[in-house]
């Protein structure tokens, strides 16, 4: 038997160009189906920060969490921890979709500011406005747009926060309980 080359002949031009109409069938896969996909919209899925904070109060731990939410606004985490250091954190969207954070910590109110709001945060007026945790509590702002509002409860700070307008803070506060 004699040894024959295959039925054609391999060279890199051939090569070359498989790698080519490969390349081409792939972007008129992407093309095609970009046209006909509709974009997704994905809604964040909404928590039940009321029975939690329940929870949390029957465990011994005096959570700060709004008694209801404005119109519009959806709780979509929570985060809750009995081991040192305790933290109790609910996150929320607000009807323009602008983010609103509560946190509740044994931490100073720097430390809180600094991970939550931004390092370069800036101590402003206090806002007087009574709440179940107090009355006065310390303005932060930063140069993003991120305001927040601190205050000292027991030996925990009490911190709410977010991109939101400060408007939409402050009605937040005025609904907190514990």
């Amino acid at each position: 038997m004699s040894e024959k080359p295959g039925r054609y002949q391999r060279s890199a031009t051939g090569m070359i160009g498989a790698m080519l109409v490969t390349l081409l069938a792939i972007g008129a896969f992407v093309l095609l189906r970009s046209l006909v996909r509709a974009d997704v919209e994905v809604e964040p899925e909404p928590v039940d920060y009321a029975a939690a904070a329940d929870a949390a109060r029957e465990a011994g731990f005096g959570v700060v969490a709004p008694a209801s939410l404005p119109s519009g606004w959806t709780a979509t985490s929570i985060e809750f921890s009995q081991i040192d250091p305790q933290l109790w954190r609910l996150g929320m969207l607000t009807d323009d979709g602008k983010f609103v954070g509560v946190r509740q910590e044994d931490e100073s109110v720097s430390e809180l500011v600094d991970l939550n709001i931004d390092e370069d945060a800036v101590e402003g007026e206090p806002l007087r406005l009574p709440s179940v945790v107090g009355d006065t509590w310390t303005t932060w702002t930063d140069e993003g747009g991120d305001t927040g509002y601190s205050i000292e409860y027991g030996d925990e700070t009490v911190l709410v926060y977010g991109s939101a307008p400060a408007e939409d803070l402050r009605e937040l506060i005025s609904r907190l309980e514990k």
